[in-house]
């Protein structure tokens, strides 16, 4: 039955119970008609009353068993509804895991290498000036002259200042002159020697054929020997004399600054008039230098590079600063001894700088191309898998996966050196699922194809 043809038996059993209470109401013998709005009052006394139809009752039950009936089809029909529904949900549920536990996952494959190029090792390194010198002050004195000022630029033997010392200047001509006095008195004792000798010669044959006595003929012959023996004071004296000289012209040299080799000047302490002293523990720094042509990296190489650093080595040095520019030059020296605390080998780079560009005290990263003594097994750090097995990788065979525990030795970045556990020639999976397991098949992914580069 359906919704329509219910609602209308339902008003017609409403029309026929309505003309039913309108029968009785129409008999009621005292009544004068029933009031509008108000329900027609129930006849009183037990002899007069008259009872309702049976019939009436009867379809009033049946329509509300019928009633009864389809509120029940009606919940019992959307109970049904449901649980289908939540069968249906179950079913594509349990259909959905079976996939995904039937499901094998595509991998991206790669064979393991020996690799054996040379790999390039980056390491914070400080620019130094190749030769630096202080120049401190040879001689006391005033400051008369100043020819350079911070950031000069000098050649080896360029006067940079001139220092007055007055005192040594009529030092050296007091000694200068003496020298002279010496030389004449090794001149006048020549002279004496000369004569000392022909009267010796003269009187020696008249002693021996008695004519003079043997007195005279010693006195003649040790007056020869004195006369020898001070033309030798005589030029002793001028040797000590020349030495003195030589000292006081080195002093005075010294009222001249020079640069000791090409450079720039870095400091200056002095102006004109400036009072310096030369004394080796509180002597007046004058000027720094500084060679820039070349400078000096020092490195301090980590033990596992610090065997393959040798002299004649290439070395690279970048500078944040000067972006795009790389400077070039060479190992030059190393420490030959590890430090016991760091663990690290001192290199010495001479890096090139013919225009100046560097300067000494420079922070940068010095890259040093080193050859590798055996070829090594390098995978892609992706591949590494570290979990509370440890460090592990994933190999692949005849479709199934197998972690193997490796050990891994430098760490390059997007590359990582298996020392351990990993031969060259096995295939690894690159980019493993996350919580994959031991003997779990997977499959190959398909290899992108390779575009041709457009000529």
């Amino acid at each position: 039955m359906t919704q329509d043809e219910f609602d209308r038996r339902f008003r017609d059993e409403q029309e026929r119970d309505g003309e039913g209470v309108h029968t009785i109401v129409q008999e009621k013998p005292d009544c004068k008609g029933p009031i509008p709005g108000q329900q027609p009052e129930k006849p009183q006394g037990g002899g007069g009353e008259k009872r309702d139809d049976p019939s009436l009752s009867k379809r009033r039950k049946g329509t509300l068993t019928r009633i009864a009936v389809l509120v029940a089809l009606v919940v019992a029909g959307a109970l049904g509804y449901g649980v289908y529904q939540r069968s249906q949900r179950n079913q594509a549920a349990q259909r959905e895991l079976e996939n995904r536990q039937n499901l094998v996952p595509e991998v991206r494959i790669e064979k393991v290498k020996a690799v054996d190029t040379p790999r390039e090792v980056h390491l914070p390194a400080t620019t130094q000036a190749f030769d630096a010198a202080t120049i401190y002050a040879r001689q006391s004195g005033y400051i008369s002259q100043r020819l350079v000022d911070i950031g000069s630029r000098v050649k080896a033997g360029d006067l940079l200042a001139v220092i007055a010392a007055p005192e040594v200047d009529d030092q050296l001509t007091q000694a200068r002159a003496q020298l002279k006095q010496m030389e004449a008195t090794l001149e006048q004792n020549q002279a004496n020697r000369a004569l000392a000798n022909v009267t010796n010669n003269r009187f020696k044959p008249l002693v021996q054929q008695g004519w003079e006595t043997k007195q005279t003929g010693d006195q003649y012959q040790y007056g020869l020997a004195a006369q020898n023996a001070a033309v030798d004071v005589a030029q002793a004296n001028i040797i000590a004399q020349k030495a003195q000289v030589a000292r006081l012209e080195r002093l005075q040299s010294y009222e001249r600054v020079i640069a000791p080799f090409d450079g720039v000047i870095t400091l200056r302490n002095i102006d004109v008039g400036s009072l310096v002293t030369a004394d080796s523990t509180s002597g007046t720094p004058l000027f720094a230098i500084a060679h820039d042509e070349v400078l000096r990296v020092q490195v301090h190489v980590p033990q596992d590079s610090a065997l393959q650093l040798k002299p004649g080595i290439v070395a690279t040095l970048d500078v944040p600063e000067l972006l795009g520019r790389a400077f070039t030059g060479k190992i030059a020296r190393t420490a030959n001894s590890l430090d016991a605390n760091t663990r690290t080998l001192l290199v010495e780079a001479d890096i090139n700088n013919p225009d100046r560009t560097l300067s000494p005290g420079l922070y940068g990263t010095v890259h040093f191309i080193v050859p590798r003594p055996v070829p090594v097994v390098m995978v892609p750090a992706s591949a590494l898998i570290f979990d509370q097995h440890g460090m592990q990788v994933a190999t692949y065979s005849d479709g199934v996966a197998h972690l193997q525990k490796v050990g891994i030795g430098q760490d390059d970045g997007a590359q990582v050196q298996i020392a351990l556990g990993l031969k060259a020639g096995e295939d690894i999976l690159v980019t493993p699922p996350a919580g994959i397991a031991d003997g779990e098949k997977v499959k190959p992914a398909p290899q992108k194809p390779v575009k041709e580069a457009k000529k």
